[in-house]
């Protein structure tokens, strides 16, 4: 059977790969028992590292709108070109908050 490829990147999800769930719409804002895909961990990670929950459930609740976000678009840029397997710590700081 073949990996499940990541939707926000396009790079498949070995089984030995970090990985986790994401909630479209947080949990927190409404999102749970919503729809959740499966996302490679660091790409899980770069999304809440750039967004807060109310922006995500607002604004960025498809994968569509998380891939035009500026900085998230550069980061998927970045990381395309990393073996499906790939894992490390977020690049570059946190988001302000608030």
């Amino acid at each position: 059977m073949a990996d499940p490829i990541c939707p926000l990147c396009g790079r498949p999800i070995p089984a030995d790969a970090k990985q986790s769930l994401h909630h479209l719409i947080p949990k927190l804002k409404g999102g749970k028992g919503g729809p959740v895909v499966l996302l490679h961990q660091i790409c899980h990670s770069e999304i809440h590292a750039s967004l807060t929950e109310a922006e995500l459930a607002r604004d960025f609740c498809t994968i569509e709108a998380l891939q035009s976000h500026p900085r998230l678009a550069k980061f998927v840029r970045w990381v395309a070109k990393r073996p499906p397997g790939f894992h490390s710590k977020v690049p570059g700081a946190r988001r302000n908050r608030r």
